[in-house]
């Protein structure tokens, strides 16, 4: 895709250590697949996303984690979140959306006190784990001794509860911190550097599998805001 010519991703951002939050207008997205659940609710216009082979329009669009899928419209004001598997379920995304009045404000201050799914307590300290990553490497067997597991445990414990690898989780969450970094003002080599990656031709790759477009035309036109 063409991202100069994709317009929209204009306007904030909210991001949390489980949920991102944006209110802005839609771009056109190549397929992907992204761990994240993905609520897209249209401001006075209808949403049309391809979701797996199935073209979807409406006010609202729900997207489960994992469900392959392409944004079809553009240039539309959208308040679109996406949110951990681990901690919410779709459906409760869809009325904390509807209880907020679709506003973003009071949906980004609703959510910081949603409730949260109950995990094995193994996993929940894996995923806090997870959450605290930054720059420096986490080795699957120190990823695991937090867990009080063995690796083959841990895996079967992810897979088990997400149909996931601990390394795609990883990854998910090493995109957070360099897009966190993007947005407070470090270039994109700096954020993925900051955030892991290799080099910044490495999280632009991951970037495009995760979101359809490339991390400069994901993120040129939104503004960070505070959650809290």
């Amino acid at each position: 895709m063409n991202d100069t010519a994709t317009p929209g991703w204009l306007g904030d951002i909210w991001l949390a250590d489980d949920h991102c939050l944006l209110l802005s207008t839609l771009g056109r997205t190549d397929r992907h697949v992204h761990y994240a659940h993905q609520v897209l609710i249209g401001l006075g216009a209808d949403v049309e996303v391809r979701v797996g082979e199935q073209i979807c329009s409406g006010p609202q669009v729900l997207i489960a984690s994992q469900q392959p899928h392409a944004i079809l419209s553009h240039g539309i004001p959208c308040l679109t979140l996406f949110a951990e598997p681990l901690a919410f379920d779709l459906a409760d995304l869809a009325l904390a959306c509807e209880h907020s009045g679709n506003r973003a404000e009071h949906l980004a201050e609703s959510l910081g006190h949603w409730p949260r799914r109950r995990l094995d307590p193994r996993l929940e300290k894996a995923l806090q784990r997870i959450r605290a990553l930054d720059e420096q490497a986490l080795p699957a067997r120190e990823l695991a001794s937090t867990a009080t597991l063995s690796i083959s445990q841990l895996e079967r414990l992810f897979s088990g509860s997400l149909k996931l690898s601990v390394r795609r989780l990883v990854l998910w969450q090493r995109l957070r911190v360099a897009m966190q970094r993007a947005l407070s003002g470090a270039s994109l080599t700096e954020a993925a550097l900051a955030a892991g990656f290799a080099d910044s031709a490495h999280f632009t790759r991951s970037v495009r599998r995760q979101f359809g477009l490339s991390p400069r035309a994901a993120l040129r036109g939104l503004r960070l805001r505070t959650v809290g």
